[in-house]
């Protein structure tokens, strides 16, 4: 048999591979991070729960300075939203789904680009010994797509950082505020 033919058909046994190993793999994923903040949970949990507050810490606001933000007119609460155009980060949508201060709130996070939507929340409890610990959480479904479920092995490793960055950066804005 000729050795190109080979190559080639090995190829396509190899894809063929992972595209079978990738409808078996998980449908959802959850990355969740967590730091300890020095400050009440009211001035906490106004950081994350105010919209207007998040380009001060989160990441995505930092990697874009050119990036156009457009919020709704009311930025804390239920039906609070944030929209973004970004050439280097994509389009998104935030919209807060739950919200009970000074403990938790739970939003969805749309990038249509993509067409992928999330589940994410933020829940501020008093933490071992002071200061408050914030946690912050995203999940989402993946679907039946085995790409995006071979991504989905990799989400936490994509953006947990993105998330460790931006608590820390939260941490910092949150306890140099008076």
């Amino acid at each position: 048999m000729n050795p190109l033919l080979r190559a080639i058909g090995g190829l396509a046994a190899l894809f063929l591979l992972l595209a079978l190993v990738g409808f078996v793999l998980p449908g959802q994923y959850r990355i969740e991070r967590t730091v300890v903040v020095q400050a009440s949970d009211e001035k906490v949990f106004a950081y994350v729960a105010d919209l207007r507050n998040w380009p001060a810490w989160a990441v995505l606001f930092e990697r874009d300075p050119a990036l156009k933000q457009v919020y709704s007119a009311q930025t804390a609460g239920v039906g609070a939203t944030i929209s973004w155009q970004s050439e280097t980060q994509g389009n998104g949508l935030v919209e807060v789904t739950f919200y009970d201060p000074p403990k938790r709130m739970e939003y969805r996070l749309h990038f249509p680009d993509f067409g992928m939507t999330s589940r994410g929340d933020f829940t501020v409890k008093p933490a071992a010994g002071r200061g408050f610990e914030v946690r912050w959480g995203d999940e989402g479904d993946i679907a039946r797509n085995p790409v995006h479920r071979w991504m989905g092995l990799f989400m936490d490793r994509l953006v947990g950082p993105d998330f460790e960055a931006g608590l820390a950066k939260l941490k910092q804005v949150v306890e140099k505020t008076p």
